[in-house]
């Protein structure tokens, strides 16, 4: 009874207090506010500059008029005078109010402004949160400010289904011409110091007074401090008495934290998604308002200390805010502007290849290096959707030391066990890694997130501190002077941790002390693959993106290759800008928002386009090179640009070869069409499924009619929460029928062809199937003509093989993960994404299934009486949120099924696919590779010149099958020597030699080497 009645105590003071603060003090905030005049012009398309934006016809905008259709930008023109009556005090305090017409409280998903002078200088940004900045006045002083007024629609709320409506306004087209907002004005405004601190301390005692965690005698004395203060405060005199209830609170504000309390290091922060709800051009923007805002007030705090990813951001203030950018270097030199995670962007890490995610660091340290003389020690990585078992290699090999995320604490199902802990990769490489406890990077520095941060962090035992990102992030936005003033009041109270502004190597670098004091066995230790729990339907949401990414992988690699040839065999000039430019907009493609299919139309349609474009101009760079290496001449050339021979040729080389045919024949038999080659015999029903496989080489067959290969399988897909990111388990229930039409026939063009038609609800389905000729493998060229809604499309393979794990193609090597269910974890894993392929085995006969574009497969063990383990591709979704036309419309997908008892058969299809045998006309004569790799196992994966323009050959090479091997590497050249993944040498006992270098590989093992050619 005691204890209840304590409750309902606490619950009438808090609410008491709720109240005067709604009514009293925040009311009071503000001492004086004088109107300011407003004239405006909409640009009516793409943001124009300052210059263009301040000409034309002004129109007077007043308070409540309505302005800005969605995606334009208004040029607003603020004027007015300061109060003569204001005196002194009051101006020198005096802020400009703009309300833009803010329908939420959230920052960075609505209508934001930027601020200039009158001379076109940047001031800062407007937000809803953030609308108030501080001006130089005096009394009588004129007014004049300009605002580049963005009208982003609102597209984002806690569960991204509430807004399929409005997903719409997606893009440019479709929108439509409403304007979205009405004007809410702009003032000059006096805040009252004493009011504002006053709604501050009483902010921070609340919060430890409510929070379950706290001491009954702490809450005790803070609720009685604060029924003090009440009694001081007089509602109809709140600024005279305002200092007087404060000091009502200074006991319980000066109480220190417990001795045992422990450290956040607060890291300013915002999180800008570079794109997402918006396109690309407004994150430029986004970024200029946040870094605006974050510069002035490092002016006034010191201490602050504020974290920023992605080279690329600071290039695009570089290219269009060159004042911005000179300021920015300037806090850069004082160590309050930080620049961390050493990558181009914050990338998905499950779907770029491994050359990509080195090339995010080649681009991401080099710009840091260049431009302020820094190399990012941590990788930050706080929202991409899980991470791959490959990072702590690829990072390492980049120089970072450390590894920051926080989105694992999204799992839906399984609770990762520790925040501070090592990371081990697929190949050994380990990371001492931190995830957040605050489990958000979007902290305000409220007492209950300080609070819960506490509690939540598991690894007390071992470690004192963790880093807490604060800012309002994802759209921007930043810190804000009230979380500067939370941080501040919460650096040593009782009932809370110890708070210090800090950069993140400050925390990591005392994490690292302790690491090494917790014994031989040091911090807990997490291995392989971060699997996230959520968000699985991104390996296969906007398909058009993902495709186009994956050539441009693939074309990228090619094009390094035959230019660096062409340069070292002919003395060619190497296309250093161009590729390096088409290697930042492909990295680009590869941020968390934009390759995972997560973003709005204009975004994706962006991405197409701008994958079109650098794919003509690789093939142009390939094309050119290869043309200079054939000579002149009318023989043909075939070119393998494969690290694997093929058809007699080299890898990575050129010869003239003879086409020898081999026997491929298909013929109609009782019921079916067959397909036959020395390797295998297909049987193809007429419904369009594969009723037998057989496989001459151990007389298995791997389909029966009971469960055929080939099949479409078609689901009801819709997902709890969040539509283009989510596939939630029911799906598997909710089986949608495919008995719609079908037609199979042999190829009308004569070759040993079967052409399979299939329809279903409103789509249709051309599979092209063949065998090759000259290997067990069967050819299948799947088109979809796709027009359903919120439905998921999978091509199934069940084999006649009891795999117990299956093997998914991850960067510079593979992820095994077990076929069965045995625990949450591996429950919970029902989605998964591989790379160019995935295999199954019983170590007697195995089958790998390999794509050109696809990622998300599931793999499962079927019971009956033989096993069978089934592979399936994801290959078309149909969310409506947040682009309601997601691939809608026509794809093409390209897979093989290759019958390889291991996994190196699957390998070395892949490179196949990915880059076929290419025919130029020249001398004849044949072209040799500038570097060779041989071992077992051993893919000599990159071939290009130095990113320093020296001339050097940079060769990078991989151990693929997973167990340790000898690899020697051949480069005709007078030097070469091992150097990390941005070029520079290393401390090894791997000495450099000349022509050839022999390593000792372990497992996955990922190895650059640098070559002066002769």
């Amino acid at each position: 009874m005691t204890e209840t009645r304590q409750q309902d105590a606490t619950t009438q003071i808090v609410r008491r207090l709720d109240r005067v603060v709604r009514e009293v003090i925040r009311p009071a905030r503000v001492r004086h506010r004088s109107p300011l005049s407003v004239a405006a012009r909409a640009v009516g398309g793409e943001p124009v500059t300052f210059a263009e934006g301040t000409q034309g016809t002004l129109s007077p905008l007043a308070p409540g008029a309505s302005w800005g259709r969605a995606w334009d930008t208004v040029w607003m023109h603020v004027q007015g005078q300061v109060p003569d009556d204001w005196d002194a005090e009051s101006t020198s305090a005096t802020e400009l109010e703009i309300d833009l017409g803010f329908t939420t409280a959230q920052s960075g998903f609505q209508a934001e402004g930027l601020v200039y002078t009158a001379e076109g200088t940047v001031v800062r940004a407007l937000s809803p949160l953030n609308h108030r900045i501080p001006l130089d006045v005096t009394p009588g002083g004129k007014v004049e400010y300009w605002v580049e007024a963005a009208a982003n629609p609102t597209l984002n709320t806690a569960h991204g289904t509430d807004l399929i409506p409005l997903a719409h306004l997606g893009s440019w087209e479709s929108a439509g011409e409403a304007e979205i907002y009405r004007f809410g004005g702009a003032h000059l405004a006096v805040p009252d110091a004493d009011v504002v601190a006053l709604g501050h301390d009483v902010d921070l005692l609340r919060g430890i007074a409510t929070d379950e965690s706290t001491d009954v005698r702490r809450r005790d004395l803070i609720l009685a401090a604060i029924e003090r203060m009440l009694a001081v405060l007089d509602p109809t005199e709140v600024a005279g008495t305002a200092a007087a209830a404060r000091r009502e609170l200074t006991g319980v504000l000066s109480a220190p934290a417990h001795a045992s309390a422990m450290t956040l290091t607060a890291v300013g922060h915002a999180h800008i998604d570079s794109a997402w709800l918006w396109p690309l051009r407004e994150t430029i923007r986004k970024c200029a308002r946040t870094f605006s805002n974050v510069l002035t007030l490092m002016e006034d705090n010191p201490d602050f200390v504020f974290a920023c990813s992605s080279a690329q951001q600071f290039a695009w203030m570089k290219e269009h805010y060159p004042d911005l950018f000179t300021r920015i270097r300037e806090a850069v030199s004082r160590g309050q502007f930080v620049p961390v995670g050493g990558m181009w962007v914050e990338s998905d890490t499950n779907m770029p290849s491994g050359e990509s995610l080195v090339r995010q660091f080649v681009a991401g340290q080099g710009f840091f290096m260049r431009e302020f003389g820094i190399e990012c020690p941590e990788v930050w990585l706080p929202d991409s959707f899980g991470y791959t078992g490959a990072f702590p290699q690829i990072a390492r090999s980049a120089g970072a030391r450390w590894f920051f995320g926080q989105k694992m604490s999204w799992n839906r199902t399984n609770r990762m066990p520790h925040h501070t802990f090592t990371w081990e990769g697929i190949d050994g490489s380990r990371i001492l890694t931190h995830f957040t406890p605050v489990d958000t990077y979007n902290s305000d520095l409220s007492p209950f997130e300080l609070s819960y941060a506490q509690r939540n962090f598991a690894d007390h035992d071992d470690f004192s501190g963790s880093i807490v990102p604060f800012g309002y992030g994802d759209g921007g936005g930043g810190p804000t002077r009230e979380m500067l003033e939370a941080g501040r009041r919460a650096a040593d109270v009782e009932g809370l941790p110890r708070v210090r502004f800090g950069a993140p190597s400050e925390f990591f670098a005392q994490a690292q002390a302790e690491a090494s004091e917790t014994g031989e066995t040091g911090p807990a230790t997490w291995t392989g693959e971060m699997y996230l729990e959520l968000h699985r339907g991104t390996y296969s949401s906007q398909a058009r993106t993902k495709r186009g990414n994956r050539r441009a992988e693939a074309l990228l690699r090619e094009a390094e290759l035959w230019a660096a040839t062409a340069t070292v065999r002919a003395g060619a000039p190497y296309p250093q800008e161009q590729l390096t430019r088409i290697w930042e907009r492909t990295l680009l493609l590869q941020f968390h928002d934009i390759l995972p299919g997560s973003s709005i139309s204009w975004v994706h349609t962006d991405a197409e386009r701008m994958h079109a474009q650098d794919a003509a101009a690789l093939e142009r760079i390939i094309t050119g090179s290869l043309d200079l290496l054939a000579g002149v001449g009318s023989e043909t050339i075939t070119v393998n640009g494969s690290p694997f021979p093929r058809s007699g040729i080299a890898p990575l080389a050129a010869a003239p070869v003879e086409t020898v045919s081999q026997d491929v024949s298909v013929a109609r038999e009782a019921d079916r069409h067959v397909l036959r080659s020395a390797h295998l015999e297909l049987h193809v029903a007429d419904d369009g499924t594969f009723v037998e496989l057989l496989d001459h080489a151990s007389g298995r067959g791997l389909f029966s009619s009971g469960t055929p290969g080939n099949a479409l399988d078609l689901h009801q897909d819709i997902p709890t929460d969040w539509d283009a990111w989510d596939i939630d388990a029911h799906y598997r229930e909710l089986t949608v029928p495919t008995d719609g039409t079908a037609c199979v026939q042999m190829a009308d063009d004569g070759a040993p062809a079967v052409r399979i038609t299939r329809t279903f609800g409103s789509s249709r389905v051309e599979q092209v199937v063949t065998v090759l000729a000259d290997r067990p493998v069967v050819d299948i060229v799947t088109t979809v003509d796709w027009h359903e809604c919120q439905r998921l499309l999978k091509l199934a393979h069940p084999f006649r093989i009891d795999a117990r794990a299956s093997a998914a193609e991850t960067q510079f090597g593979y992820v095994e993960r077990p076929t069965h269910e045995n625990t949450s974890w591996d429950e919970a894993r029902f989605e998964v994404v591989a790379h160019r392929w995935v295999h199954v085995s019983d170590r007697v006969v195995g089958a790998a299934v390999v794509n050109d574009s696809t990622y998300g497969h599931d793999i499962t063990r079927i019971p009956g009486e033989e096993y069978r383990t089934q592979v399936r591709q994801t290959l078309l979704r149909g969310p409506l949120y947040p682009d309601p036309e997601s691939d809608q419309g026509v794809h093409t997908f390209r897979s093989r099924m290759v019958l390889t008892p291991d996994v190196s058969g699957a390998v070395e299809e892949a490179y196949d696919l990915d880059t076929p045998l290419r025919a130029v006309t020249g001398s004849g004569a044949d072209v040799a590779p500038v570097a060779q790799a041989f071992g077992a196992g051993v893919v000599l994966h990159t071939v290009k010149l130095a990113e320093d323009g020296s001339g050097d050959l940079i060769i990078r090479v991989y151990e693929a099958l997973g167990r340790p091997t000898r690899a020697r590497i051949v480069v005709d050249s007078a030097t070469i020597r091992p150097v990390d993944s941005l070029e520079r040498a290393v401390d090894t006992d791997r000495e450099a030699a000349q022509n050839q270098l022999e390593l000792d590989l372990r497992a996955f093992e990922l190895v650059t080497v640098r070559a002066r050619p002769h």
